[in-house]
């Protein structure tokens, strides 16, 4: 299994269990923190104008934006705040995002303070234009494009 398959599979699993539940997603081991393990993820299309580079490349900030966008509804639906991004203490650009890419950016809490939660974010490409087909021609891709990991730290109030 690829690991674009395993992120797939993980977010769909986690999503999945917090319907059954009717709660937002958790680790449900005894005692432990029922935010330990949410799941958010978004989807965006990425306009022409987000364009920096030739080649119709996006720059990594893009993908970074959209990871302060999911840490804002993680901090919202753990603890009712908007919250503040603290810190990156890693961060990989792995693979292109490029105008006409639909990218997937997907946050899980990986641990929780008193006050800090730390977050590791994926941003994975979904679908990308194809204008040797046709000017507005695009597919969905066989196998995403895993395009940026991270790993960073939210405090809230």
């Amino acid at each position: 299994m690829t690991d674009s398959e395993r992120i797939e599979d993980e977010v769909r699993t986690r999503a999945g269990n917090a319907r059954l539940r009717g709660g937002p997603v958790g680790d449900d081991r005894e005692g432990a923190d029922p935010r330990l393990g949410l799941v958010v993820v978004h989807q965006r299309y990425v306009s022409a104008a987000h364009a920096h580079y030739a080649g119709d490349l996006v720059d990594g900030a893009f993908g970074l934006a959209c990871f302060g966008d999911v840490a804002t509804e993680i901090c919202i639906r753990t603890d009712g705040d908007e919250g503040l991004f603290a810190s990156y203490a890693d961060i990989q650009f792995l693979g292109p995002i490029r105008a006409g890419d639909v990218l997937q950016t997907t946050g899980t809490v990986t641990r929780v303070g008193r006050r800090s939660r730390e977050i590791d974010f994926t941003a994975v490409v979904l679908c990308r234009l194809r204008p040797d087909l046709g000017i507005s021609a695009s597919q969905v891709l066989p196998e995403p494009i895993v395009a940026i990991r991270a790993r960073g730290t939210v405090v809230v109030p």
